[in-house]
């Protein structure tokens, strides 16, 4: 049992500890949060001791993990904090606002010999690991291209001033707080990104960050790729996936939940008859927990996660890609 402290407890903070209850192999003790008043009745509800700082859960030799729900901008500096405390750390993505950042804090647990580990979810729906297995058994054949989209209503959520809406801390619109998640389960399906092309606009509101971004990607398998990002629209999110040999497509409103995946292949032997696409579902999977476990079970392990040069680092090179295209207004070469 990893006994863990959340550093941050905002909605997600404790959405996190709420999906941790009850697990085996993962357990919040301690909570350490920039507004200790506001979570005070959370923190008792659920058991939680209140610390003074993020340095007091560090320095605390009964928590054996520190996971942060921090502002994205304070990942890579806490990140290299806890590599210097020996204390393996669990960050809400992105893993920093900036390759060099991610690297850097990548870099820091590697040298350590600490455990890393970076939320992205979406890699434990049992359909995103469906496709990946039919990709790799050539049921979908050749990879030929990925369409993707996750949008909501974001930009309404917050109120000015709020660090949301911080163009620091959300580069490209709606890429930092969600496109980076269809980024990862594309890496996850194809690999790296070579080349981005990206534009994006704040059309709604005059103030906060940008709120329609899309973007066109070049895989280094020579895959192609679309996405886009609108967070002042009702809430969507979808990712189809063509290959050679047929499609799969995951997408619905609500993305906590288990997926469902329509799946649609060619007749080889009758390729005029347009085929209709099959229902597939899954067992009911709660990812937040799943990736918890995962980093607790790596903890226990001595196991290594996100690493210098991984996907969690090129994800951040993919940001700061877009980011470079949008200023450039031309395709920008992913370094």
């Amino acid at each position: 049992m990893i006994r863990a402290a959340i550093i941050g407890l905002g909605s997600w903070g404790q959405h996190l500890v709420r999906c941790a209850q009850g697990s085996p192999k993962i357990r919040f003790t301690a909570a350490a949060t920039r507004t200790p008043a506001k979570a005070r009745d959370f923190a008792e509800r659920h058991g939680l001791r209140m610390l003074g700082s993020y340095e007091a859960a560090l320095a605390d030799p009964e928590i054996d993990a520190v996971v942060l729900a921090t502002p994205h901008t304070q990942h890579t500096d806490q990140i290299v904090q806890a590599a210097a405390a020996r204390k393996p750390v669990f960050t809400e993505k992105p893993l920093g606002v900036n390759a060099a950042d991610a690297e850097r804090a990548a870099r820091a647990c590697a040298d350590a010999g600490v455990t890393l580990g970076v939320g992205y979810n979406w890699r434990f729906q049992p359909a995103l690991q469906a496709i990946k297995r039919m990709l790799e058994d050539g049921t979908l054949g050749r990879l030929l291209h990925m369409e993707g989209n996750f949008c909501g209503p974001s930009a309404y959520r917050f109120p000015k001033g709020h660090w949301r809406h911080d163009r620091n801390e959300g580069p490209a619109g709606g890429m930092t707080g969600r496109g980076v998640h269809v980024v990862d389960a594309m890496l996850y399906l194809a690999g790296p990104i070579e080349q981005v092309t990206a534009q994006s606009f704040r059309l709604v509101q005059d103030f906060g960050m940008d709120d329609t971004t899309s973007m066109l990607l070049r895989f280094k398998s020579g895959a192609t790729g679309y996405l886009g990002t609108v967070i002042a629209t009702a809430e969507t999110w979808r990712l189809q996936v063509f290959g050679s040999n047929g499609w799969a497509e995951v997408g619905d409103v609500e993305h906590l939940t288990t997926w469902e995946m329509r799946l649609c292949l060619i007749n080889r032997d009758n390729i005029g008859v347009k085929q209709r696409p099959q229902v597939l579902t899954f067992p009911a999977t709660g990812t937040e927990r799943a990736e918890l476990e995962h980093f607790a079970e790596a903890v226990e392990a001595g196991g290594k996660l996100a690493l210098p040069g991984g996907d969690a680092v090129h994800n951040v090179a993919v940001l700061g890609a877009i980011m470079d295209s949008i200023a450039s207004q031309a395709p920008v070469r992913v370094r």
